[in-house]
């Protein structure tokens, strides 16, 4: 059972996490939900689409111009209690590596912290404990925040991500982080180059056998465009693909910027399985 905020979900029940970026420099819409208009029209749509997880993000994932801790709260925690206000049951997530604004956001009202640097500051995960909230735990091969791979080389990448991932995972829980609101991430890209990231998908099935349920952070990411050749805007089919893989091999949150898209693959995939009837079953039957 995983359990964020008020929800819980089954452990077959896959789980779509929609990304609401409040940086007017995002790579993927330059800055469409930077003012917090566009950004409750995005939440909105998004929970309306299939989404239970709401992730927040202040500061970019790649280079550029520096945020500081103070701007990346003014960026994300009045919006926080915003949604919180508005949708008071959705699981409202933030991406950050900063345990400052950690504490901040869960203070107004955030339950899950995103640390999508693989615990570069250790005192995030002290503050989930401290809070009570949740934590994912991911890997990024040592990379620095907001830097780019750089001749990135293991031995056996699977291997290292999960010592990594697992390792921060039995880290936060020993905190007092609840057991059953720890995820862990590959971390597609982060640290990673495009073959990397293609290892760690067709290996997934390791990490959903350690037990920790696993996210995937995998929309219009570069290795899909790298994959394929294809510029930012063009990356769907192959995020979908790549979705649909993972969630064969056992991946339970999805972290996307096209929800309705996402559910239908997640959807066919668990009735594919056996884990989610049809939505309607006459064919043959009368």
């Amino acid at each position: 059972m995983l359990r964020l905020g008020r929800r819980e979900f089954d452990a077959h029940e896959p789980v779509i996490m929609a990304i609401v970026n409040r940086t007017p420099d995002s790579f993927y819409d330059q800055g469409a939900t930077f003012r917090d208009e566009a950004a409750l029209a995005r939440v909105e749509q998004a929970v309306a689409d299939g989404a239970a997880i709401i992730d927040i993000g202040g500061v970019k994932a790649g280079p550029g111009a520096e945020v500081t801790a103070e701007e990346e709260a003014r960026r994300t925690v009045g919006f926080v209690a915003e949604v919180r206000k508005r949708f008071p049951d959705v699981v409202i997530s933030v991406d950050t590596w900063r345990a400052d604004v950690g504490d901040a956001v869960c203070e107004a009202g955030a339950d899950l912290l995103n640390d999508a640097w693989g615990g570069v500051d250790p005192r995030l995960a002290e503050v989930a404990a401290r809070r009570r909230v949740g934590l994912v735990c991911t890997h990024a091969g040592g990379a620095r925040p907001r830097t780019r791979p750089h001749r990135a080389a293991y031995d056996d990448v699977m291997a290292d991500i999960l010592r990594v991932t697992v390792g921060l995972a039995v880290r936060a829980v020993a905190l007092g982080v609840p057991r059953e609101s720890v995820l862990i991430d590959p971390g597609h890209d982060f640290g990673k180059n495009t073959r990397h990231s293609l290892e760690a998908t067709r290996r997934l099935d390791e990490m959903t056998a350690t037990g920790w349920p696993v996210l995937v952070s995998l929309s219009n990411k570069d290795f899909v465009g790298e994959t394929l050749d294809r510029p930012v805007k063009e990356r769907l089919l192959g995020t979908l693909a790549t979705t649909a893989v993972s969630a064969w091999l056992g991946a339970q949150v999805y972290r996307v910027h096209e929800v309705a898209e996402t559910r239908q693959v997640l959807d066919m995939v668990a009735s594919i399985a056996g884990h989610r009837p049809p939505a309607v079953a006459r064919r043959g039957l009368a």
